[in-house]
């Protein structure tokens, strides 16, 4: 078959449910995948005909998209900053905001004010739920003299990870706990103090679950994604008891954050005796990121 003509049928089997700009993108994101095509292959070769075991796995994945299942989920890759993550349903799909978060923390690097790649002695990271491992990965790859440490409470997840850690050729320690136990500090077994933490916890209330599109809620971990209503910010308060503890003196916390609970998030790092909050918004213009810089010891 024509590969032009395989491109109309994608179109027709998935205009209804998603833009056409969109479907234009899964077809040529597919064809990339698949068939080591560049994307502009169609302008330069109207007429390639591919053969059966060709066309065979851009259909299988037409057939998942008409389901809605996430096109990283059926390539099992995902792109962040400028590398390729394995990800499957164990793992949130990286999305840009995250990217700006991990920015945010590298201008910071760069900026007069800190003098993170200056520091003769190594600099030490955590990243809490670190899901498929980008933020880490990221902050290793671009800050090498750091030492980067990465704690989820999903087996699962850590497994892609460790993956993701070992195809983009860094080093980080993994740790499997919940922040949220209680005895979380006695089961480390070991003491450190960081010099940065960086966190995107699950923020989603359950109330906001109508407005999640398909994709998404059907699909990708819910432990990852949802918090209850009663309590929706629970994770960062367990975070910010965790960091003014494990911070050392000016360090810094950086968190991505519920849109919708900008204000009471940085009000709860306020309550726990943060200073210098700073809340900015995304490429959206939403509210996203919060960054504050921990209080004395004592406070």
């Amino acid at each position: 078959m024509l590969l032009r003509e395989i491109k109309n049928i994608f179109h027709t089997e998935l205009d209804a449910l998603f833009p056409k700009e969109e479907v234009d993108a899964f077809f040529y994101r597919c064809v990339e995948h698949y068939l080591q095509l560049e994307r502009f292959v169609l302008a330069v070769r109207p007429e390639l005909t591919l053969t059966k075991e060709e066309e065979q796995p851009l259909f299988e994945a037409l057939s998942q998209l008409k389901q809605q299942r996430p096109l990283q989920y059926i390539l099992g890759v995902a792109h962040f900053m400028d590398f390729e993550l394995k990800v499957n349903e164990n793992v949130l799909i990286p999305r840009p905001e995250t990217e700006e978060l991990v920015q945010w923390i590298l201008d910071d690097t760069e900026s007069q004010k800190s003098d993170i790649r200056n520091q003769k002695s190594e600099v030490t990271i955590l990243d809490i739920g670190t899901g498929s491992g980008c933020i880490a990965i990221a902050l290793a790859k671009y800050l090498p003299q750091a030492k980067v440490y990465a704690l989820d409470v999903s087996e699962e997840a850590l497994e892609v990870a460790k993956e993701n850690t070992k195809n983009n050729q860094v080093d980080i320690t993994f740790i499997q706990q919940d922040i949220l136990n209680p005895e979380l500090e006695l089961e480390l077994g070991f003491e450190l103090e960081f010099d940065l933490i960086v966190s995107n916890p699950p923020y989603v209330r359950e109330l906001e679950k109508s407005k999640i599109k398909k994709n998404v809620k059907e699909y990708e971990p819910h432990a990852a994604l949802f918090v209850p209503d009663k309590d929706s910010l629970l994770f960062y308060r367990a975070i910010a008891q965790f960091s003014k503890r494990h911070l050392k003196k000016k360090g810094s916390l950086y968190l991505e954050i519920n849109q919708y609970l900008g204000v009471e998030t940085k009000g709860l790092l306020k309550a726990h005796n943060f200073s210098e909050i700073e809340l900015r918004k995304d490429l959206f213009g939403n509210d996203r990121m919060l960054k504050a810089t921990v209080p004395l010891k004592g406070l």
